[in-house]
């Protein structure tokens, strides 16, 4: 099966590209690679590559591809909150067009990488299922997520498969590892300075996933049966995936001995929490997805990680690692122009 990846050369484009070819897939990537230059460590995957904006795709480049797993996007609040209306373009619009070109050339399956931000503030009382609780996208970045769903879900029918995941906060190691994520950062402030820094109270409710269990939800998008996922929707996590940041801070400790915890309490309770349940791909995916990562496995192979790539502050810090900082830079110095094109 050829499979179209797009936001192939993201943080977890990377990893779900090498579990694709290493189950045998062929793979065509097409990422436009903002993030040219932040990898800690070489791209270890030789595909076939498209170096092109998600908004300039042709039915040309979907030529001989059988599924797609969407990606590409500004991938989370703050990025979409730097240009309301890019974000709008590249999300939403870029989305539905990639959709509907593929549904016209006959391609078979798209699989949409979507997002848990639409809930909101959301009581956490009771744990979000995907389809009977309350949408409540705030952020721009969490509105695109949402119109997109419901847009693509119109698209679906029998010839034309779409299934939506929902990946909770992710973390773990990738070759351009992304520090701007919660339990990420937490383990990179222990390591490179001894402290973990809470800016809330700690009481902040956070679902996290690791890297590659949410990459393989992903390709049970492309395996599993029809009847399975067409027009569906599945919040993507573990079982227990819920954590509150205080217990994302404590397992980072736990993982970095000798860390302190501090909590600075700049962003006060923050009203971003929520819970969310993973019954629906647990039970109706359980063939073909199965979970296999934890806060402490995947703690210790980022610090396995860091130890082997001699991780620093300044890497922690700077643009490598933090997706708003690299577009920040790509725009001050000209390199994208005011539609985030690249100028040359």
């Amino acid at each position: 099966m050829n499979i179209l990846v797009t936001g192939n050369r993201g943080y977890i484009g990377c990893i779900l590209t090498k579990l694709l070819l290493d189950r045998g897939y062929t793979v065509k990537g097409f990422d436009t690679d903002y993030y040219k230059g932040c990898e800690l460590k070489k791209l270890d995957t030789n595909i076939q590559q498209i170096n092109k904006d998600i908004r300039k795709v042709s039915k040309a480049d979907l030529k001989g591809i059988d599924a797609i797993i969407h990606l590409a996007a500004l991938s989370n609040d703050p990025l979409g909150e730097l240009n309301q209306k890019l974000t709008y373009d590249i999300n939403y619009v870029a989305t539905i067009r990639l959709a509907t070109l593929a549904k016209e050339i006959g391609i078979k399956r798209f699989v949409y990488s979507s997002s848990q931000s639409m809930y909101g503030v959301a009581k956490t009382d009771e744990e979000l299922d995907e389809d009977t609780s309350e949408k409540n996208p705030i952020t721009m970045y969490a509105k695109t997520k949402w119109d997109a769903e419901c847009e693509l879900k119109k698209l679906g029918d029998d010839d034309f498969t779409v299934v939506c995941f929902r990946p909770s906060t992710v973390f773990g190691v990738s070759p351009r590892l992304r520090c701007d994520i919660v339990y990420n950062n937490f383990i990179a402030s222990a390591y490179t300075t001894g402290k973990i820094e809470v800016k809330s109270d700690g009481s902040p409710w956070r679902p996290v996933v690791h890297i590659r269990d949410v990459s393989n939800a992903f390709i049970a998008g492309i395996e599993a049966p029809e009847k399975l996922i067409s027009n569906e929707s599945f919040n993507v996590g573990i079982n227990d995936g819920n954590f509150t940041v205080k217990q994302l801070a404590e397992a980072a400790q736990n993982v970095v001995k000798g860390s302190t915890i501090i909590y600075t309490g700049e962003h006060g309770s923050d009203a971003r929490t929520y819970r969310v349940s993973f019954v629906k791909i647990l039970s109706v995916l359980k063939e073909y997805y199965k979970p296999e990562w934890d806060l402490f496995r995947g703690g210790n192979e980022i610090v396995s990680f860091f130890d082997e790539i001699h991780f620093t502050e300044a890497m922690f810090r700077g643009r490598q690692c933090n997706r708003t900082l690299q577009l920040k830079y790509l725009m001050n110095e000209k390199k994208v122009n005011k539609k985030m094109y690249w100028m040359t």
